[in-house]
């Protein structure tokens, strides 16, 4: 209990701009139209090449012996791609539906 307390008081800063990002985030995204949620979303999922970034340094720096991060790791690439190529198919179907249809 001691170590979740300390970890909070030498990281409250950290914490506060957290939940402070949340909030700002539910309250922009709250005020989107309806009509631009497709293209928001899709261009968000492709950020999410940061994620696979950041997971493969974890995983290039961690030890051998430390499974957690590892595991942690790998899952982070394996969602993070799967949420890149949603984000792209998402866009592709978006943008068929703007093209002329052949005859």
């Amino acid at each position: 209990m001691d170590s979740l307390i300390s970890f909070f008081t030498e990281h409250y800063d950290m914490i506060t701009i957290v939940i402070l990002s949340v909030f700002l985030g539910i309250e922009v995204i709250s005020r989107v139209p309806s009509v631009l949620h497709t293209p928001l979303m899709s261009g968000a999922n492709a950020i999410h090449g940061v994620v696979i970034i950041g997971a493969i340094i974890v995983m290039g720096q961690a030890e051998p012996d430390n499974y957690l991060a590892l595991i942690l790791g790998f899952l982070a690439v394996i969602l993070g791609t799967l949420n890149v190529v949603g984000g792209f198919v998402v866009t592709d179907r978006m943008l068929e539906m703007f093209k002329k249809k052949k005859k």
